[in-house]
């Protein structure tokens, strides 16, 4: 009903061990939106990924990039030492809140304006960013969710025959920005806080 895609996330964000959970039908539902979530980036980024790249050292790109290379960095971390401990409850929630809280919610928000204006000068290095770092999320969430994964891979330009054979993503030291990471919270903070008082 759900999708196999949405019944893998959910048996691997309850499988903690020593506990029983209650496998409810919510939760395969709320995995499906997530599903839908990262179908809707994927739209997205071919929507407006379509164009002139331009790719600079990780230090020398826009504020967002900077930001969310270095949040992607951190994910791939925390990922492969779950995947390494065998909890792959803490893989699977690493995943679903960087993609849907962090990449979705405000990476591809704080693209949009430079993306959907004509000649931004921003535009070629962002939507390389976008292509780069959704590439390497195929990669880091095809073990959990194999099947949008590859569907939405093949659908990008690449190299290889299928996800499968591809390498898991590992850790950029190059891309750790922790003074971009303070700034945005920072920003989050305000725009919450706006959000809240309006």
């Amino acid at each position: 009903q759900y999708g196999t895609d949405a019944l893998r996330m959910t048996l691997a964000s309850i499988a903690s061990a020593g506990r029983d959970i209650k496998l409810a039908e919510e939760r395969i539902e709320g995995y499906r939106n997530f599903a839908t979530k990262l179908w809707n980036a994927a739209r997205f980024i071919q929507l407006y990924g379509d164009g002139p790249q331009a790719s600079l050292a990780p230090q020398s790109r826009p504020f967002p990039d900077k930001w969310i290379l270095s949040r992607l960095n951190h994910t791939i971390r925390e990922v492969t030492k779950a995947f390494e401990d065998y909890r792959f409850d803490q893989a699977a929630s690493a995943l679903y809140q960087f993609i849907w809280h962090e990449y979705c919610d405000w990476f591809i928000e704080l693209a949009k304006p430079c993306l959907q204006q004509e000649n931004h000068p921003d535009a070629p290095v962002t939507r390389q960013t976008l292509l780069e770092s959704f590439e390497i999320l195929q990669r880091l969430l095809h073990p959990v969710m194999p099947f949008i994964t590859e569907e939405i891979w093949q659908s990008f330009p690449h190299e290889g025959q299928s996800i499968m054979t591809q390498p898991f993503p590992t850790e950029k030291p190059e891309w750790v920005n922790v003074e971009a990471e303070q700034a945005f919270s920072l920003l989050h903070a305000f725009v919450t806080t706006a959000r809240t008082g309006r």
